[in-house]
């Protein structure tokens, strides 16, 4: 873990040391690696949610549809964090503001 993390460190040194091309390559990975850390996250929740959603409905039938409904509003909220993300990702992207 110490060593992820001076590396971490060196990399983040090296980025702000050099120009804006190394700048701009750092960038995009850290896009691609929020954007996969997301959309993990995002599919574990909504696997939980789901299975939940099933577990409820299997040992009370009669409140299915209650359950049913209100998994929904959970899954689109799940799903706002990863498109949070999505933006986040599209700002270092296209409009970097730490790079001049």
């Amino acid at each position: 873990m110490k060593k992820v993390l001076f590396l971490l460190v060196a990399f983040a040194g090296m980025a702000f040391a050099a120009d804006g091309e190394m700048l701009k390559s750092y960038s995009v990975l850290a896009a691609v690696v929020g954007l996969g850390i997301a959309a993990l996250g995002g599919a574990i929740g909504m696997g939980h949610t789901a299975a939940a959603t099933i577990a409820g409905t299997a040992r009370n039938p009669g409140m299915g549809g209650k359950l049913m409904g209100t998994m929904f509003i959970a899954l689109a909220m799940i799903e706002a964090q990863v498109i949070y993300t999505l933006v986040l990702a599209l700002i270092a992207l296209y409009s970097n503001p730490f790079i001049g």
